[in-house]
């Protein structure tokens, strides 16, 4: 009875078609199809939710079911409950058509034929290459309804050229307000928190400013190296892959103003600023506030791997960057002068996800030896436990007066009983509800590529290699050195 009275909570969705295109494909047997199952175990599908997965492969439903529930088996933790498992199944159908045929759209036509009015989700889970032809296809099939939404994954272009090129050409198809371009991390559970830290307690907003924060680190690390996606790698690099995306929003949440609501363009709005304040990286900056790394054979949690170099499909002299380290100025009144450490790479030391807001030191201590103790902190981890842990410091135990850090942790996991959403839950039940915040406008996206772009010039202008790094490290020497010289150090490394 319980669960019925939950199923029609405000939380429940409306009726939905969502068609998944690249059905077949890891991300959607590894995180979509499992995500979708999780919010039908909660009891948030309607009566008539239909999920439609279309790929090229000729095979059956049946077929088909039955490759969903193997896959789904090992990527969900808590298990696959047969009887549910049943249940969910029979919102699943199967279409095999060739994206780049138009002819082939008559059979997905004919599934959505009889429900012109519901909400209608197409999830382009292809590469960007084919989300030109999807759009085009879709809409001389007439399928693009006033309800329609089309879900853009990552990367979206290579540059900001074509990127633009792909928002020009999907534009012209869907008005703005249906297109849904997405960032899984903006999903995650640690994130939401972010913002309620900021902007629903009145303990921090005082303090989020220069002359009280000294600077801040944003660190994205991988234990991975390339796996099966090294010819996708190899073109696109960790600037292109995390820098420009992930790590860009991360900053903006954590640099944006107060936004004068929660409305999805107010949201927004502020993030864009904050884009739009970032101090170009040209030329000589780039030399100097930027640390490129590639790795090379070494030992992640005690086992062998080997170098970028010797990974399957990658060129033996690629230059590609699996490791990024950057210096980024905001230049705005609240945030001159201190500076931001951006930081990501593959096959590095720990699998983390961390913000870390260094404050200034107390302007004049009156303990002894108390300028060797670490300053006040706020450490926000994402991965891999969602936490929020704040240093302090306390007296040692003894008879002098000498200071000590002390953590007070806040572990999500523990705390709060609930379970959390993983980050493709989220983001799905956003697209169905017609939710914005979370996805990334055109004009956000523009701006990042602007800032981004002349970076990656400088380095194809540039005879120098990217530095090497010992899988299992925490990346080149000259990451250390870039903050080092400032008086800092990377958290993970103190």
């Amino acid at each position: 009875m319980a669960s019925r009275d939950r199923s029609k909570t405000p939380t429940q969705l409306p009726d939905f078609d969502l068609v998944l295109f690249g059905g077949t494909g890891d991300l959607a047997l590894r995180k979509l199809l499992p995500a979708l199952y999780r919010r039908y175990v909660a009891g948030l599908f309607p009566t008539h939710a239909r999920i439609i997965s279309v790929a090229r492969s000729s095979i059956q439903r049946d077929d088909y079911l039955t490759q969903v529930e193997h896959s789904s088996r090992n990527f969900l933790p808590q298990g696959l409950d047969a009887t549910r498992w049943r249940a969910f199944s029979r919102t699943l159908d199967y279409v095999g058509l060739d994206a780049t045929h138009p002819a082939d759209y008559a059979k997905l036509a004919a599934k959505l034929a009889d429900r012109p009015a519901q909400v209608r989700v197409f999830f382009l889970s292809t590469a960007p290459a084919l989300f030109e032809t999807i759009c085009r296809n879709l809409a001389a099939a007439d399928l693009v309804t006033p309800g329609a939404r089309v879900v853009l994954e990552k990367p979206l272009g290579q540059d900001r050229v074509s990127a633009e090129h792909i928002n020009q050409n999907v534009g012209a198809i869907f008005p703005e307000r249906q297109i849904y371009r997405i960032d899984h991390y903006l999903g995650k559970e640690a994130v939401q928190n972010l913002l309620a830290l900021r902007f629903g307690n009145a303990l921090f907003e005082p303090l989020w400013r220069r002359g009280l924060i000294s600077h801040v680190q944003i660190t994205v690390g991988e234990q991975i190296g390339v796996e099966s996606r090294g010819a996708f790698y190899d073109h696109t690099g960790a600037l292109r892959d995390m820098v420009q995306n992930h790590l860009l929003q991360l900053l903006c949440i954590m640099a944006m103003e107060p936004p004068v609501s929660n409305h999805p363009d107010a949201v927004r709005d502020e993030k864009l600023k904050v884009l739009r304040a970032l101090r170009p990286l040209v030329a000589r900056d780039v030399a100097s506030n930027v640390v490129r790394g590639q790795y090379k054979a070494g030992a992640v949690n005690g086992l062998p791997v080997v170098g970028y170099l010797e990974e399957e499909g990658i060129p033996a002299d690629s230059a590609t960057e699996t490791f990024v380290a950057l210096k980024a100025q905001i230049d705005s009144w609240r945030w001159a002068g201190v500076p931001f450490y951006l930081r990501t790479g593959k096959r590095l030391a720990e699998q983390s996800a961390d913000i870390v807001i260094h404050f200034q030191d107390v302007p004049h201590s009156i303990f002894e030896s108390s300028d060797t103790v670490t300053a006040n902190r706020l450490v926000i981890s994402l991965q891999p436990r969602d936490s929020i842990t704040l240093t302090i410091l306390a007296k040692n135990p003894g008879e002098t007066m000498r200071l000590r850090p002390v953590d007070l942790r806040l572990d999500m996991a523990d705390t709060v009983r609930t379970p959390q959403l993983d980050a493709y839950e989220r983001l799905l039940t956003d697209v169905i509800k017609g939710n914005l915040t979370l996805f990334m406008r055109r004009d956000e996206l523009d701006v990042a590529w602007r800032w981004i772009d002349p970076i990656r010039d400088a380095w194809l202008q540039s005879d120098e290699r990217p530095k090497a790094y010992t899988a299992g490290s925490w990346g080149p020497a000259a990451a250390s050195s870039l903050i080092g010289r400032d008086g800092y150090a990377w958290h993970g490394e103190l």
